[in-house]
């Protein structure tokens, strides 16, 4: 069944939407509307809202709830099915967040430039290591070796940090913040890393989906790209949510300060 997806998918054609922007010439003598505030020069809405958080300290576990967004995540990569989720990602013309694990990039290491065309980029640690059970100098090493090799494949700065297995504690964030990284954990787990089938990782994330929600995934498994191929951004649709990148998601439905305090119970 997999090789059979794995034809499909091949053959999946995509379209990139490219849009301009019109500017309006200011004409002298005449009256103009007052103009928004502009951001510092290359600093973009997201960057304004991932400075504010991590400044702040505290995990993102979701966004906000007054929108339609959500904002599917994938760990563990890059490896052999990633082609497949951004090939389902540009199908349904939708963004994510990839964390990835920086031994990995040895065997992949394009892997980050073409995931940035649809994706953000988090650093997930260079081992996959349990760091509850490291030294502070080790903790070092796993995120800042992998935050460097990212930065350096995609050329472009991480600023997104999950932990492995959600282990963390004060050392662990306060290296994370360190490293200018906004710690992301998750709302929802879609339990794939479990062995869970394609129907289960449909039914567990759409059962508890909800504007504002992060979902935990792993692009690495095939019961969860044929969730993705057949269910779940259907799903989506159908319900009026639409998935984008984790800056993207903090940027336009940030959590409030309650949801930052709260945790996971916030969301």
């Amino acid at each position: 069944m997999l090789a059979l997806l794995g034809v499909v998918l091949g053959l999946v054609l995509s379209r990139h939407e490219s849009s301009t922007t019109a500017h309006t010439p200011t004409v002298r003598g005449t009256t103009t509307q007052p103009q928004p505030r502009s951001r510092p020069p290359g600093r973009s809405r997201a960057d304004l809202a991932l400075d504010r958080l991590i400044r702040i300290g505290l995990p993102v576990y979701c966004g906000g709830d007054r929108g339609r967004l959500v904002a599917l995540t994938f760990d563990d990569g890059p490896g052999p099915y990633t082609a497949f989720a951004l090939t389902i990602l540009r199908r349904w013309h939708a963004h994510a967040t990839f964390f990835l694990v920086g031994r990995n990039l040895a065997r992949w290491p394009d892997a980050p430039r073409r995931e940035l065309k649809v994706a953000a980029l988090g650093d997930h640690t260079w081992t996959h290591a349990y760091l509850l059970a490291l030294p502070a100098p080790e903790i070092d090493s796993e995120l800042a070796r992998t935050q460097l090799a990212i930065a350096r494949a995609g050329h472009r700065p991480v600023r997104l940090f999950r932990p492995p297995y959600g282990a963390h504690n004060a050392a662990v964030d306060a290296q994370a913040h360190a490293l200018g990284m906004l710690e992301v954990l998750w709302s929802i787990d879609s339990r794939d890393s479990e062995g869970a089938n394609f129907m289960a990782i449909r039914n567990n994330v759409m059962r508890e989906i909800r504007p504002g929600s992060i979902v935990l995934m792993h692009e690495n498994r095939g019961q969860t790209i044929r969730a993705l191929y057949y269910h779940v951004f259907r799903d989506l649709r159908r319900r009026g949510l639409r998935p984008v990148s984790v800056p993207e998601l903090l940027a336009r439905d940030p959590p409030t300060p309650a949801q930052l305090r709260a945790g996971p119970a916030g969301c």
